[in-house]
């Protein structure tokens, strides 16, 4: 499944999934361009240990995805750095809770912005390219969230059921052009950012850490586990393979059964 002479576009991919995905695509040879938000130092280290590990090359963009010119600047730098965008992976995401009538409208326009608007203007820039070389991989995180819809989360699942969209809009434009487009669709996955949020909902709940796992976090997952990164990543490796040519514009779900209810 190596693709060694394919270089790939990870957007927020300094840290959890995105970062998975990126090291999958890396272990098969493909040069990638990682994109997010974090310590310069720790950033480096991650940009210097993929080089090092799997022998590619790897840059790093801080473009911010809410902004269009920056993303459009990424994909601009990408493609001078490595000469094609072969693999573009929309991963960026970012969430915020209320109720809809309190729901701060700067809150709403930024998770549109990051969650749907900037991998529009990341597939715009790529497809030209990707058209011109009749090969083309572009791969949306959506989420369990874009089939189903919980409270207090409208500005997210309005996002994600978005991404779904514009997948299959652009998976029927590119259909002939040697171009698959398709979104994968997590449940709860084991980040570091779910981590840090058991301590706080034990207290504020007056829980277990098991009860907060099994009980809030994992309520919706039938099988009662968390996605791992690694199995989003190589899911995600094998959307960019040539056995996935002919998956395209779908909603491939990873949610332990959550959708399936």
């Amino acid at each position: 499944m190596t693709y060694c002479s394919k270089s790939a576009v990870v957007t927020g991919s300094t840290s959890g999934i995105g970062l998975a995905i990126a090291r999958a695509l890396a272990k098969e040879g493909a040069n990638v361009l990682i994109n997010g938000f974090g310590e310069p130092h720790d950033i480096e280290k991650e940009r210097a240990g993929l080089e090092a590990e799997f022998g590619i090359k790897v840059v790093y963009s801080p473009a911010d995805m809410s902004k269009p010119d920056q993303v459009a600047g990424m994909m601009h730098q990408a493609q001078e750095v490595f000469g094609a965008v072969d693999i573009l992976v929309n991963n960026a995401g970012i969430q915020f809770v209320s109720p809809v009538e309190d729901f701060p409208v700067e809150k709403w326009d930024q998770i549109i912005a990051i969650n749907l608007s900037s991998a529009f203007h990341a597939i715009r820039a790529a497809v030209p390219d990707m058209k011109a070389r009749k090969w083309g991989r572009i791969i949306n995180t959506a989420s369990a969230h874009s089939l189903v819809a919980s409270p207090f989360k409208s500005a997210y699942v309005a996002a994600k059921h978005g991404i779904v969209g514009l997948t299959k809009t652009v998976a029927l434009e590119v259909a002939t052009d040697g171009i698959t487009v398709n979104c994968i669709s997590p449940g709860y996955v084991w980040t570091p950012l779910v981590e840090k949020q058991i301590p706080d909902t034990m207290k504020a709940r007056g829980l277990t850490k098991e009860q907060v796992i099994n009980d809030v976090l994992l309520k919706a997952q039938p099988t009662k586990q968390f996605v791992t990164v690694d199995q989003v990543a190589a899911l995600a490796a094998f959307l960019c393979s040539d056995a996935a040519s002919q998956i395209t514009g779908t909603n491939l779900s990873m949610d332990g059964g959550w959708t399936a209810e």
